[in-house]
C-alpha cells in the first residue's frame, strides 16, 4: 500500500519518524548504565571466563608452528610431541569448559537486564500524564515496551562480551603477527584500511534502515491493537475484506522494510570472506617467498595461517555486532525517548499529603486549554461543598469531562487553580489525592481475572466480605450469584462475558468499595436499564452521605436530585442552582429537560 493511501496515513504518526542522526555513544553508555547491578558478580565471572577462553586460542597456534613443527617434528622427538599433544587437548578443553560458563553466564546477565529494563520503562510510562497517551496509540506504546526491548537481548546476552573478546583477540592477533614476522604482517593486513572506509560508508545506511524497521512495526502493532479492539464495529459493517487488504499494505511495507535492512546488513558478511581469501592468497605467495629466503621458519608459516584464519573471524563477528549495536542504537532512542518523557502533571519534591480529606472543592478562574488552538474551559469560578451532589449538564464539548479531570488531576489548569479543602493540587501529593477519588465512566474498563479481583482493585485489602457488600448495595449481587462460579468468575479480557450493565454495575462497586471522600460519576448510568438505575439512585442516597460526589449525565432524569446543577457551554458557565430553581429560571436546562421529554414523547 502506498504512503499517501488515505487509510494508511493515520499510522504515519509525526512522533514516529526516522532521523539522521550519528551513532550516539552517550546514549550507548545510557544503555550500558543497566549492567551496573551485575559489575560484582555475573558480569566479572563472564569476562573471566572469556579471557581464559581467548589466552588459550591465542597459545595454541604459537605451540602448534613453534614447537610442535620446529622442535618436536623437525627433531622428531615423540615424547615431546606427545607431551604437547596431551598438553594442547587440555587447553582445549580447558577453553571449552570456559566458554560454556561464558555462555551460561552472559544468557543469564542478558535475560536480568532486559527484565530491569522493562520494568523500569512500564513503571515509568504508568506514571505519564493523560496529555501522553492522547497523542499516541496503545499499539505504538506496547512496540517500545514489547518489541524495541527485546532487540536489545542479543546485545546483552552475545553482543557486550563477544565485542570484548573480538577485540582482546584481533589485539593479540595482530601483536603476535608482528613479533613473528612484521613483513609479513604488513603483507596481510593491508587490506585492512580498505574495509574500515568501506564499513564506515555502510554504517549510515544500515542504521537507518534499522530505525525504519522500528517505526514499521509500531505501525504494524497499532493496526493490529486497533483491529482487535474494533472487531465488532468491523464485522457490524462488513468491513473485513477492506480491513484485510489495509493490514495487507502494512504488513508488506513491514516485510520491505525488514528485507532491505537485513539485506544491508548482510553486506558485511561477504566483503569478509572476500577480504579472508585476499588475505590468504597473499600469506601463501608472500609466505612462501619469506621462507625461500630464509626470513621466516615453516613453523611460523603456520602459526601465520592459524593466527589468519583467527583472524577475520572476530572480523566477522564485529560486523554482526556493529549491526546488532545499529538495532541497539534504533531501538534506545525509542526507548529513552520515553523514559525521558516527563508528565505534564509534575509532583513537587515536598508535596503535602491529603489528612483526612473533606471534599471541599473549588476552581478559582480555572481556564484550560488541551492544545493553544481549543479553549476547554474559560476561567470559570465554582465551589463544590463537603457532602454536596454536583451535577454537571450541558451539550457535548462543554466542559463537563475537562472538569472531572482536572479535580483528578489527571491536567493541570493553564490558569487559575483547583484547589480541594483550601489545598492548590498542584501542591499536593498525587497518590494522597487520588486514593480519596474514585471515578466512574460511561467507558468502563474491566480487567483479566476474578469478578472479586476486578471489585478489589480500587482497596486491595479489602476483605472478601466487604466486596461483597459493595456488591450488594449496588445491586450487582445479584448477577453475580448467577455466574458459573460467582466472585471467582473469570471475565475474560476487558469483561467479554459480561454485558454491557453488568460491566457498569462492577465498576460502581470497585469506586464505591474504595470508600472514596469524592465520587465522580462521568455518565455512570447510561449502560444500566431503568430498573436497575432505580436501584443505584436509590442506594446512593445512602452511599453519598459525607461525600462530594460529581455527575456527569446527559440523562437529565438521573440529577433531580442533585443539590446543585452547574449548566456548562464551550466552556462557560450559563447557570446553576437545584431543579426546581432551574426550572423556574426557564433557561437553558429548563430548555434542555423540556427537549428530552419532548423526544420521549415523540417516542
Amino acid at each position: 500500500m502506498k504512503k499517501d493511501s488515505p487509510h494508511l496515513k493515520r499510522f504515519y504518526y509525526p512522533l514516529d519518524q526516522a532521523v539522521e542522526k550519528p551513532f550516539n555513544w552517550k546514549q550507548m553508555l545510557r544503555l550500558l548504565h543497566y549492567l551496573k547491578p551485575y559489575v560484582k558478580n555475573l558480569l566479572p565471572s563472564a569476562i573471566l571466563a572469556m579471557l581464559l577462553s581467548t589466552i588459550v586460542r591465542l597459545i595454541v597456534p604459537i605451540l602448534i608452528g613453534k614447537v610442535v613443527i620446529d622442535m618436536a617434528i623437525k627433531d622428531e622427538n615423540v615424547s615431546l610431541l606427545t607431551y604437547l599433544i596431551i598438553g594442547i587437548s587440555i587447553l582445549y578443553l580447558i577453553s571449552y569448559i570456559a566458554n560454556m560458563f561464558r555462555i551460561k553466564l552472559v544468557n543469564i546477565l542478558g535475560q536480568r537486564v532486559i527484565y530491569d529494563l522493562r520494568k523500569s520503562l512500564f513503571s515509568h510510562v504508568q506514571r505519564l500524564s493523560h496529555n501522553f497517551f492522547d497523542k499516541r496509540s496503545a499499539g505504538s506504546i506496547l512496540v517500545r515496551i514489547l518489541n524495541d526491548v527485546n532487540s536489545l537481548q542479543e546485545l546483552f546476552t552475545n553482543g557486550i562480551i563477544n565485542l570484548l573478546m573480538d577485540i582482546i583477540m584481533l589485539s593479540g592477533i595482530i601483536v603476535i603477527l608482528f613479533v613473528l614476522s612484521p613483513k609479513l604482517a604488513l603483507a596481510v593486513l593491508v587490506i585492512l584500511p580498505i574495509m574500515f572506509l568501506i564499513s564506515t560508508k555502510l554504517r549510515r545506511t544500515i542504521r537507518r534502515a534499522w530505525q525504519s524497521v522500528r517505526i514499521q512495526k509500531s505501525r504494524l502493532n497499532s493496526h493490529l491493537n486497533e483491529s482487535m479492539q474494533g472487531i465488532r464495529i468491523t464485522q457490524s459493517f462488513s468491513q473485513e475484506k477492506e480491513n484485510t487488504e489495509f493490514f495487507n499494505g502494512v504488513n508488506t511495507d513491514n516485510y520491505e522494510n525488514e528485507r532491505i535492512a537485513m539485506k544491508k546488513s548482510a553486506y558485511f558478511g561477504p566483503f569478509v570472506e572476500l577480504s579472508n581469501a585476499i588475505g590468504t592468497v597473499i600469506l601463501i605467495s608472500y609466505g612462501a617467498h619469506l621462507i625461500i629466503t630464509g626470513d621466516i621458519v615453516v613453523g611460523t608459516f603456520v602459526s601465520f595461517a592459524f593466527y589468519l584464519g583467527m583472524f577475520w573471524e572476530p572480523i566477522s563477528r564485529l560486523g554482526q555486532i556493529y549491526n546488532q549495536l545499529l538495532v541497539a542504537m534504533a531501538s534506545s532512542e525509542r526507548i529513552f525517548e520515553f523514559l525521558d518523557e516527563q508528565p505534564n502533571v509534575m509532583e513537587k519534591k515536598h508535596a503535602k499529603k491529603f489528612e483526612n480529606m473533606k471534599g471541599n472543592i473549588v476552581f478559582d478562574k480555572v481556564q484550560f486549554s488541551y492544545d493553544q488552538d481549543r479553549i476547554a474551559l474559560h476561567e470559570i469560578s465554582l465551589e463544590m461543598k463537603q457532602g454536596q451532589t454536583v451535577a454537571l449538564v450541558g451539550h457535548t464539548g462543554s466542559g463537563k469531562s475537562t472538569i472531572a479531570n482536572l479535580i483528578s488531576r489527571f491536567y493541570d489548569p493553564t490558569k487559575g487553580s483547583v484547589k480541594i479543602d483550601g489545598n492548590d493540587l498542584r501542591d499536593m501529593n498525587l497518590t494522597s489525592l487520588r486514593e480519596n477519588i474514585s471515578v466512574v465512566l460511561q467507558d468502563t474498563f474491566i480487567f483479566s481475572g476474578t469478578i472479586m479481583e476486578n471489585i478489589r482493585f480500587g482497596r486491595p485489602e479489602a476483605t472478601d466480605e466487604e466486596v461483597k457488600e459493595a456488591a450488594k448495595v449496588v445491586g450487582a449481587n445479584d448477577f453475580i450469584k448467577r455466574l458459573s462460579h460467582g466472585y471467582e468468575t473469570e471475565v475474560e479480557e476487558r469483561g467479554n462475558i459480561l454485558s454491557a450493565g453488568e460491566r457498569q454495575l462492577l465498576s460502581f462497586a470497585r469506586a464505591l468499595l474504595a470508600n472514596p471522600r469524592i465520587l465522580i460519576l462521568d455518565e455512570a448510568t447510561a449502560s444500566i436499564d431503568t430498573e436497575t438505575e432505580v436501584k443505584i439512585q436509590l442506594a446512593l442516597k445512602k452511599l453519598l452521605e459525607g461525600r462530594t460526589a460529581i455527575m456527569i449525565a446527559h440523562r437529565l432524569s438521573t440529577i433531580r436530585e442533585a443539590d446543585n446543577i452547574i449548566v456548562l457551554e464551550h466552556g462557560r458557565i450559563l447557570e446553576q442552582g437545584n431543579h426546581e430553581q432551574l426550572m423556574q429560571s426557564k433557561g437553558e436546562y429548563y430548555e434542555l429537560v423540556k427537549s428530552q421529554f419532548d423526544m420521549l414523547d415523540a417516542l
